[in-house]
């Protein structure tokens, strides 16, 4: 059973160093470069839309465990006893980053999925869902040593995530299935690509209109 202990974040964040102008003269970053955000709020509708959109499209509607999801990935995905994260909802994916393997790789095992189901729907009994998306975009990794939206939103674009447009957040929320393979700065064709995925997603959720994201595209 979940502590209320298990559930806070117990995250390493970034500590900025000013003058005494206000100016930043440089940033000292703990185990990972990640500064929290503590208001859903400040991360644009379109960003936290973009996130669910290729992540957890029914986020708002399951109990922490999405059946479809993981049913179409076991039947594309079972290999040798392993389950490819496409199944995992993003309560599940909160849990694994937080509670079951913190700051490491977890095993992709039909047993650890069990664990991380039970664990996902004690969390979602215990806090709300914009309680549980604000925790998670705070805890995600999006490649080049950035932890959080705000981080990636710095390191990626150099702006805050409050500022970011709707291609910007779909770029982001393209990264987290696989940081390393869509980096823009690595493989532009494929974040591209990627980008765009999630922007078609978004267009057949109708959470972006078709003008909004041929712009996005562009």
């Amino acid at each position: 059973t979940l502590a209320d202990e298990d559930l806070q974040l117990r995250l390493a964040q970034s500590s900025m160093i000013f003058d005494h102008n206000d100016k930043l003269i440089t940033t000292l970053h703990g185990e990972e470069n990640r500064t929290l955000i503590t208001d859903l709020d400040a991360v644009p509708t379109r960003v936290q839309r973009a996130v669910i959109a290729i992540e957890d499209e029914r986020f708002y509607k399951h109990d922490g465990i999405d059946l479809r999801a993981i049913i179409r990935a076991a039947v594309e995905n079972v290999s040798a006893g392993e389950i490819e994260e496409g199944g995992s909802t993003i309560t599940q994916q909160y849990v694994k980053n937080v509670i079951i393997a913190p700051g490491e790789t977890a095993a992709r095992t039909i047993e650890r999925k069990i664990e991380e189901a039970a664990l996902a729907r004690q969390v979602e009994k215990k806090l709300t869902k914009k309680e549980i998306l604000l925790r998670y975009l705070n805890t995600v990794y999006f490649g080049q040593g950035a932890y959080g939206i705000q981080a990636a939103a710095k390191t990626y674009f150099g702006k805050a995530a409050s500022k970011l447009t709707l291609s910007e957040g779909a770029l982001l929320a393209g990264l987290i299935r696989a940081p390393a393979l869509y980096d823009p700065y690595t493989n532009r064709k494929a974040a591209r690509a990627r980008r765009n995925l999630v922007l078609n997603k978004m267009g057949e959720l109708g959470w972006a209109q078709p003008h909004e994201v041929g712009r996005a595209k562009g």
